[in-house]
């Protein structure tokens, strides 16, 4: 597994949308978080959108635990890979 941060805005979620989708969302990304998928999320401060620090074997790995979550059709995601700490040689 890699590890991949993930620059998430959220695009075209209305307040309504976005508070029906709510508790779902909330219950699929503490899955995601208890799997070992997503091991770190930051709420960014305007609420746009979320930075997410995740483990996945590829970009597509990345995209198919993402695509379970009712935000994802909104999201604009940018998924940067990043070296685990200490380990050179990824």
């Amino acid at each position: 597994m890699k590890k991949f941060m993930l620059n998430i805005l959220l695009e075209g979620l209305d307040i309504d949308t976005r508070m029906k989708l709510l508790p779902r969302e909330q219950e699929l990304v503490k899955e995601l978080e208890q799997n070992g998928s997503i091991v770190e999320t930051y709420i960014k401060l305007d609420m746009s959108g979320i930075f997410i620090v995740m483990m996945a074997s590829d970009s597509e790995d990345v995209h198919a635990k993402l695509s379970i979550l009712p935000y994802y059709p909104y999201m604009k995601i940018e998924i940067i890979p990043v070296r685990m700490l200490n380990n050179i040689n990824q």
